[in-house]
């Protein structure tokens, strides 16, 4: 159930003692603790607790992914949305080691793997069976989901598996070394994964599509493409537990802890587990009206206009976005003043004039209420600043469309596996798709779900040109470390080992 982690965490934190005599330790002595299976299992909550800020600016893997992708933007509306030009940086490619992006990513995300290998490390030292050993596996397997995120963002990277006597400046290991060193400990680690559904743990499937994930791009982490490997675990996912919903909006409801889409994902609370917000950055400061919130939306990020031009008028994936006159949670019109004086419906228009507008140049409904704006992820009734949908990691459309990629790229028919996505959207099957357009479908299916920078990237698209981006250089493909990073330790701007 969705509130696992925490359960887990109470668990951990109230076990019942009946004898008052009991001798008092500092800590929980390894021969007497873990008792049970439940305290074993409250021994990683910690590592899945610390994915709560991959998607918001706590962390920003989520955003990073999709604003140097051709998916969103975040248009400076004049005064609004500049930061310095933190948002335009990375639309453009345009990118420094001192932005917010590429600096709190690292450091989220390292912290991450070190509180994994603290907690194995922890584990190591008790003394050891099955469960023990199976805990420390998935614990792991959490870690190397942690340094994919890394080395898909940042290439060439640190790679420690314990947080006891490790250099205090470590060097980089080359991107190859780092692949291998995941795929390896995953693999060896698959025995011991429970093959269940439980999509808030690293359970076999999780790990199936992880190594999926990391084979299908293996030509760009290691210079030599493993597409049947690819495809090995691909196969692996798809005979899961898992299939489709019926409605494309299904696996992005507030309570959508239980869609049978979902292989992995992080369960989001609006009070309890903080830190998803992209309604409150992409809803006009109107849009409260419409969904009878308690705080105002702050009128930032929309898709781009030839993204959003993807999509037939009649694809129910068009849903994914609010555009046109816009009304009420009563069905009124929603009536603003973009300047004094001047009442107007407020009208959401897909076009965004430019990435930078301003008063000289635009209009106040232009710089105000351009750029259709991203709902795929329910809003419900009453909505606070943070929404209470899990946000999906891994899920079974990503997989059938990477089934289509893999068997198109050995000359094979795929429309089996992209027609059942077409049918549900409501729109046209295909006879003969082409590579070219399943990488519009791919995009069509999984917006805002932070896959498009390593897709772009995998078919050699993510440096051309795009609406405001002029062609960029190969080595934007990866961020640079961080200048806070590589000041306090010079090692990692050596060459990689």
């Amino acid at each position: 159930m969705k509130k696992l982690l925490y359960i887990l965490s109470i668990i951990m934190m109230s076990v019942a003692c009946t004898d008052l005599t009991e001798e008092v330790y500092d800590k929980l002595p390894s021969d007497v603790y873990p008792e049970n299976e439940e305290q074993v299992a409250g021994l990683a909550v910690d590592a899945y607790a610390k994915m709560k800020d991959l998607v918001d600016d706590a962390g920003w893997w989520f955003l990073a992914q999709e604003t140097t992708s051709d998916e969103l933007v975040f248009p400076t509306r004049d005064t609004d949305w500049d930061d310095g030009g933190k948002w335009r940086v990375l639309h453009q490619h345009a990118w420094t080691n001192d932005v917010d992006a590429v600096n709190s990513m690292w450091g989220n995300i390292f912290g991450a793997v070190t509180r994994c290998n603290q907690i194995v490390d922890q584990m190591n030292q008790m003394p050891q069976s099955d469960l023990i050993d199976a805990k420390i596996m998935e614990v792991e397997t959490m870690r190397s989901f942690y340094y994919y995120l890394l080395m898909d963002n940042y290439g060439p990277i640190p790679y420690l598996t314990s947080a006891e006597d490790v250099p205090e400046q470590p060097f980089r290991l080359n991107r190859t070394e780092v692949f291998n060193n995941i795929t390896t400990q995953l693999e060896e680690a698959l025995p011991a994964l429970k093959a269940i559904d439980n999509k808030y743990m690293a359970t076999r499937y999780m790990a199936y599509s992880l190594l999926a994930k990391l084979y299908m791009n293996a030509e760009v982490y290691t210079g030599t493409a493993q597409n049947g490997k690819a495809e090995a675990y691909v196969d692996s996912v798809l005979a899961g537990p898992y299939s489709l919903e019926s409605n494309v909006m299904a696996p992005f409801v507030t309570d959508n802890s239980s869609s049978s889409e979902i292989i992995f994902s992080i369960p989001y609370d609006e009070d309890d587990f903080q830190g998803f917000r992209i309604h409150m950055r992409s809803l006009h400061y109107n849009s409260n009206l419409t969904y009878d919130m308690n705080v105002g939306p702050w009128n930032g990020c929309a898709v781009v206009k030839d993204f959003y031009d993807l999509y037939e008028a009649t694809d129910a994936r068009k849903s994914y976005f609010l555009e046109g006159p816009q009304t009420d949670s009563k069905g009124q019109p929603i009536m603003w003043e973009p300047e004094k004086d001047v009442q107007i419906q407020l009208d959401l228009n897909p076009v965004i004039p430019a990435l930078q507008m301003n008063t000289s140049d635009n209009t106040p409904a232009e710089i105000k209420a351009s750029g259709a704006r991203v709902v795929k992820y329910e809003i419900a009734k009453g909505a606070k600043e943070n929404l209470s949908n899990d946000f999906v990691l891994f899920r079974l459309t990503d997989f059938m469309l990477m089934k289509a990629e893999l068997v198109l790229l050995r000359g094979g028919n795929a429309d089996d596996y992209v027609n059942p996505l077409r049918v549900r959207a409501g729109v046209g099957e295909y006879a003969g798709l082409t590579l070219d357009e399943l990488k519009n479908e791919r995009g069509r299916e999984m917006f805002l779900e932070g896959h498009r920078r390593q897709d772009l990237i995998r078919w050699g698209d993510f440096t051309k040109a795009w609406w405001e981006k002029d062609a960029s250089t190969a080595e934007r493909t990866i961020f640079p470390v961080p200048k806070w990073a590589s000041d306090a330790n010079p090692n990692l701007l050596e060459d990689p080992m």
